[in-house]
């Protein structure tokens, strides 16, 4: 038996386990619905076993087919890593670049970052992958990541920003109804806003700020883009990073003294793409706007400091 087979087929393959059935794979890849039943009977033909179960509902994936999903994943990421690497060669900047980013940075900070970058690289395509999980850099899950974390392993290359800081803020219009807690103790009367399942990242915020419980939140949301707008739309007291909250004067931060989180940050990517031309401009193009975005947070607070002072 010959166990050889084609990319096309495995990328038919993942495309047959995402779309659930091969008129539906079709449809997403571009191709008819006989070529995709030939590239999954080739390609259980080349490994010799079946893959998928045949009804009149589409089609289901066997123990098998689950088991070599990871796999084919990782042959996915390697060819789209090894695609990069060919079309970003040449005197231009060009080809695509794939950058991790949470959810927070990816939507309230690098838009004006990334928009300047393609003003100087019109070839440049940009793939952006949000998510608070850390993406794995060494399996190529993305080309560069911006994370909150401290980057450990030795394959990665990584530029420190320094840190970003959070602090309790709520809206004026919050404050001025339910008054401004003057102590951790004072929380207990309003109404918090959280995270709702405790994750791994969340159980190590906790033991820096034991304040913040969940038992205590009046609204519950793992997405900090819900938290932010919470904020924003003056629901209560939740957690901002101090960067974001100096752009909006409505936002007052409260128990400055008692509750400070930082968040280490640095833009990393793996070592293999150094020489990469497109990596690299968006590498430092990453880091030169996440290091005035840092200094932000110290600059913007300080001319509202002002502002305020002069108004007294």
């Amino acid at each position: 038996m010959d166990h050889t087979f084609s990319w096309d087929h495995c990328q038919t393959f993942l495309a047959v386990l995402r779309e659930g059935s091969l008129s539906a794979a079709a449809r997403a890849l571009g191709l008819t619905q006989p070529t995709v039943g030939r590239h999954i009977d080739a390609l259980e033909q080349a490994l010799d076993c079946q893959l998928f179960v045949r009804s009149s509902g589409g089609l289901t994936p066997t123990e098998v087919a689950t088991d070599l999903c990871p796999q084919a994943e990782i042959l996915e990421a390697a060819a789209g890593s090894l695609l990069r690497s060919v079309t970003a060669r040449g005197a231009a900047v060009r080809g695509t670049v794939r950058i991790a980013a949470s959810d927070v940075i990816g939507v309230e900070v690098l838009p004006p970052i990334l928009a300047a970058l393609r003003e100087h690289h019109r070839l440049l395509t940009i793939e952006l992958m949000l998510s608070n999980s850390v993406a794995d850099l060494m399996r190529r899950d993305a080309d560069i990541a911006v994370r909150m974390v401290e980057p450990k392993q030795k394959a990665l290359v990584a530029k420190r920003i320094g840190t970003i800081k959070v602090g309790l803020f709520a809206h004026r219009h919050y404050l001025d109804k339910a008054g401004t807690p003057l102590s951790v103790e004072a929380l207990e009367d309003h109404a918090l806003i959280g995270f709702d399942r405790e994750t791994a990242a969340i159980r190590s915020m906790q033991r820096r700020v034991p304040e913040m419980r969940r038992a205590m939140f009046a609204l519950r949301t793992d997405s900090d883009l819900a938290q932010l707008a919470m904020i924003r739309a003056g629901f209560g007291i939740g957690a901002c990073q101090l960067a974001l909250a100096a752009r909006d004067d409505n936002l007052v931060r409260v128990l400055a003294s008692a509750f400070r989180l930082d968040l280490p940050t640095a833009v990393v990517m793996h070592e293999d793409l150094r020489g990469n031309r497109a990596c690299r401009a968006v590498f430092d193009a990453l880091v030169n706007g996440l290091q005035a975005y840092q200094r932000a947070q110290e600059g913007g607070r300080r001319i509202r400091r002002a502002a305020q002072a002069a108004e007294r």
